[in-house]
């Protein structure tokens, strides 16, 4: 990791230490897709996630954090998250709005989004659950708390999730 992300995930740590959040973490391999975490899962008992980094036809940009077996319905998602039309961000932008390449991508990643350029969606049954799992701004660890704790956390760094039922595709 680079000095700047390590001083960005040690300032991510802090931030959860002054909101009083605790949290479980897992050290692993580098992992990039949902189907890599799966031996994670059983490690770490709880929801586990998947992000979509989507913009619409207006330039907004939306993080959108689901359970990792949720198949999102995007065309169907647009109207619920107020967007046009959506469809999937580059990895430049993520990486210059949120600070996350392609597989470390994670809500926690807002902390990095000081403008607000990004709006963070959270699906309902995430919101509430009693351990949710993300990646802390990398993909070789992953921490959990819960739903609550993870609301409170983003809406600490300005960005107030929208908590949302998302659609999923049939």
């Amino acid at each position: 990791m680079s000095g700047d992300g390590q001083a960005r995930e040690e300032r991510l740590y802090a931030d959860l230490q002054s909101l009083g959040i605790t949290w479980t973490a897992l050290e692993h391999e580098a992992v990039f897709t949902v189907e890599e975490s799966e031996a994670i899962h059983g490690a770490l008992p709880g929801a586990h996630t998947k992000n979509l980094f989507l913009k619409d036809s207006a330039r907004g940009y939306f993080l959108v954090t689901v359970d990792h077996a949720v198949r999102v319905d995007l065309k169907a998602l647009a109207p619920v998250i107020g967007a046009k039309k959506l469809s999937f961000g580059k990895a430049e932008d993520m990486e210059s709005l949120l600070g996350v390449t392609p597989g470390s991508v994670t809500p926690l990643a807002a902390i990095n989004d000081g403008e607000g350029k990004v709006q963070v969606v959270l699906d309902e049954r995430l919101a509430g659950a009693e351990a949710v799992h993300v990646h802390p701004l990398r993909n070789t660890a992953t921490i959990g708390f819960s739903g609550a704790d993870l609301v409170r956390a983003l809406a600490h760094w300005g960005h107030d999730p929208l908590i949302a039922a998302i659609p999923e595709r049939a």
